[in-house]
């Protein structure tokens, strides 16, 4: 068992496509724009934003009108040497393929260079082969919101005069005209991201030759944690750095355990009894508190080590007949919490992992000076 590689895949809501669109391929805001792509003009994404936004209205749904999604992929960083156009062409393409969609995506690396990545912008309604055009039976009467009434008494002034932004659409005038189908509700679901993350990690796959470069979906069965991207000015970076710091302590000392022979069964029942319902029974008995699946996550790591010296020292011991471990001496196991990473105080993970491990040998040279001492 291994941690290895995972593949990252994101699937992002957008409320402005035709902002994102632009954003994504303009060379002048994206400092390492390698490629671009898209099979519709960019009219197209004015069509899509316009018609989303009148069946928003229309439907009477608070909050945000959601006019497209985006995947954001990311590569190995191998996959550069590949020509940047055909890559982004092959990656779009298949998604084309699979869905018959418009799409409008680009190749980028990050300001460092270290982060290959594809933005795969896409609709979630298909065209209509023949726009659907619904032509008035009678006079209709609409408000400055759009919203349409029954009589044209509610679109008059004190005076009696149409409001400004109001309108009325005679009889025998087109007084909606369609050009997309419904929305494909499959692409909401989270059932499309985990086929989308099995899918680009296969298509990933077949380019990668350096097999340490091979990518796997993430197993949320496995006994280790996923780690959290950071967005660009998240403003909740600080608080995901730490929470990752500590999510790798917990697969540092996953792989630990492997290494002292714990089994994988033995090690998802930890986590499971550990981590995964005491952060469930949290959540419902008071929403999600970052603090505190910090705090399960720091008693785990620490219940975790203690687990690994029980097992190693089960394991090494003597038996009787029956199998029975002989325990000829009082065991001590150190399950002491994880501490938190220096950046908790505004340093960066990197240097708090070595911050973290003076004060775990400052603490093993205090114990060995107490038992010295007695």
């Amino acid at each position: 068992m291994t941690n290895g590689k995972n593949s990252f895949l994101q699937v992002v809501k957008l409320p402005n496509v035709r902002g994102r669109v632009r954003y994504i391929s303009d060379p002048k805001r994206q400092e390492n724009l390698y490629a671009t792509f898209t099979n519709v003009e960019s009219k197209y994404w004015t069509y899509l934003s316009k018609e989303n936004q009148k069946d928003f209205r229309k439907s009477g749904t608070d909050g945000k009108c959601i006019e497209a999604r985006e995947l954001i992929i990311m590569l190995p960083p191998s996959l550069i040497q590949y020509d940047p156009d055909m890559l982004l062409k092959y990656f779009s393409a298949k998604f084309v393929e699979k869905y018959d969609v418009a799409v409008a995506s680009a190749l980028h690396h990050n300001k460092a260079k270290t982060n290959l990545h594809i933005h795969l912008i896409f609709s979630e309604r298909q065209e209509l082969d023949v726009p659907e055009r619904k032509i008035a039976e009678r006079n209709l009467f609409y408000d400055e919101n759009g919203k349409h009434v029954r009589t044209k008494k509610e679109i008059l002034d004190e005076r009696g005069e149409i409001r400004p932004g109001c309108r009325i659409v005679k009889k025998g005038e087109v007084y909606e005209t369609n050009l997309f189908k419904p929305k494909n509700q499959k692409f909401k679901s989270k059932k499309f991201t985990e086929e989308m993350k099995y899918y680009y990690t296969d298509l990933i796959n077949e380019l990668v030759k350096n097999p340490a470069e091979k990518l796997k979906v993430f197993d949320k069965n496995s006994p280790y944690l996923p780690t959290r991207k950071i967005g660009k000015n998240n403003p909740k970076a600080e608080e995901i750095r730490i929470d990752n710091y500590l999510r790798q302590e917990w697969n540092h000392m996953v792989d630990r355990a492997v290494t002292e022979g714990v089994t994988e069964d033995e090690l998802r029942h930890v986590k499971k009894k550990e981590i995964t319902v005491p952060a469930q029974e949290s959540i419902i008995k008071a929403g999600w508190k970052p603090d505190q699946f910090r705090n399960i996550l720091q008693k785990a790591i620490g219940k975790l080590r203690g687990f690994i010296q029980f097992m190693k020292e089960i394991r090494n011991g003597e038996f009787d007949a029956r199998g029975n471990p002989l325990i000829r001496h009082d065991l001590k196991f150190d399950v002491t919490p994880a501490p938190l990473p220096e950046s908790a105080r505004g340093e960066r993970p990197s240097s708090a992992l070595q911050e973290a491990e003076v004060m775990r040998l400052d603490r093993i040279l205090q114990k060995m000076k107490k038992a010295e001492q007695k």
